[in-house]
């Protein structure tokens, strides 16, 4: 039986324009794409675990906008979701991920000696380097549509895969529901834990429900290797550590992601991936190869300059506080990441950050002597 509030057969009594939603002040992804046609045709439609186009759409529908970034609008429940709702999801990928096309294939590298340098970011501007990203478990519902027998045993699977790892890869699991308040927020303000799900788009898109059931961290002894279980998507990975050796944080990444994957395929569970989207996850945005790479690094006086923003363009790089989206950097200090996850392989969008990250540091130096930076303007990446 589905789940949620969108599940109303009755919804069918009504035409397609009784139904379609009123998104006249939308500023999302999904609110572009979707038109009474589209809605016409797949509203009636549903993944053979029950997900319907109005699940699709939902977070989207109840939250018109955000007030900095260009939110997505849609989750997808399940794998099928991206062939059954093609004709909504195409479009919402093809303007989200800067024109990639239906018939586009996507690039995975996952081999860490293909990344030229990374392991000299000057440490006195870059204070911490992590590398991360989401995986989906084929055979189960994604998060926002999972029911709680599905999400334990996504959680079992995990944990006993985790478990084996052994050598640098060696740790530990970390049940949420066994945790207390202190214990989680202790996490939480390490930058080790996602926060609860208290954000309008993760309760819309259903993502919260049965909280704290069958959610958990598990990390390595060091704590250089992390694993969420059950947030937004299945799995989030990241590799993490203080200075600016980011070669070193993406090998990690890289050996630490296949040494799982491998043990997911001997249970019969591999990854969701094709060759169009690259790894399928929950949110549109994170399709490709879900990866985010970013330092946190110190660059007072080029936040000032009036091509700051111009520069970031330019080299596909994008900038948050250090708390993550929506906050402001402190100190002039900003986490500086890659922007595109999907077209371009792993080692592509590391490179990018290395790179870029190298060029910012330069004329950080430069303008802290007061020199111009024109030189170093950078080309369209």
């Amino acid at each position: 039986m589905p789940f949620g509030n969108t599940h109303n057969n009755w919804k069918l009594n009504y035409n397609p324009d009784d139904e379609f939603p009123d998104l006249s002040s939308h500023n999302n992804h999904m609110a572009k794409a979707l038109t009474p046609e589209i809605y016409k045709k797949l509203r009636d439609k549903q993944t053979p675990s029950g997900f319907t186009l109005d699940d699709v759409i939902q977070t989207g529908v109840d939250n018109p906008g955000h007030p900095y970034i260009m939110t997505v609008g849609c989750v997808a429940g399940d794998e099928e979701c991206y062939d059954v709702f093609k004709d909504l999801l195409d479009k919402v990928i093809e303007d989200r991920h800067g024109g990639y096309k239906p018939t586009n294939k996507h690039k995975t590298d996952l081999n860490p000696d293909n990344l030229k340098g990374g392991d000299d970011l000057d440490p006195h501007y870059v204070i911490s380097s992590r590398v991360r990203t989401g995986r989906s478990i084929k055979g189960y519902t994604l998060p926002p549509h999972c029911s709680r027998g599905e999400r334990r045993a996504v959680e079992m699977l995990s944990v006993k895969a985790l478990n084996s790892l052994t050598g640098e890869f060696k740790g530990k699991y970390y049940p949420l529901k066994d945790m207390t308040e202190k214990e989680q927020q202790q996490l939480i303000d390490d930058h080790f834990l996602f926060d609860k799900p208290v954000s309008p788009l993760l309760l819309a898109a259903g993502m919260a429900r049965d909280w704290p059931d069958a959610r958990g961290i598990w990390h390595n002894d060091d704590k250089t290797f992390l694993v969420w279980v059950n947030e937004e998507d299945h799995l989030r990975v990241i590799s993490m550590q203080k200075g600016g050796n980011m070669r070193e944080v993406f090998r990690r990444f890289c050996v630490g992601l296949q040494k799982i994957e491998e043990i997911f395929k001997k249970e019969g569970h591999p990854f969701m991936w094709n060759e169009h989207l690259g790894y399928v996850l929950t949110c549109p945005s994170n399709l490709g190869t879900g990866l985010r790479g970013g330092v946190h690094v110190k660059l007072a006086h080029l936040a000032k300059h009036e091509k700051f923003e111009e520069i970031l363009k330019r080299l596909r790089l994008q900038k948050r506080g250090t708390g993550g989206v929506d906050t402001a950097a402190v100190g002039g200090v900003f986490d500086i990441s890659n922007a595109d996850r999907l077209g371009f392989s792993e080692v592509e969008q590391v490179q990018m950050v290395v790179d870029g990250v190298k060029l910012m540091i330069e004329m950080e130096k430069k303008l802290e002597k007061g020199q111009k930076i024109d030189d170093l303007m950078p080309a369209q990446k």
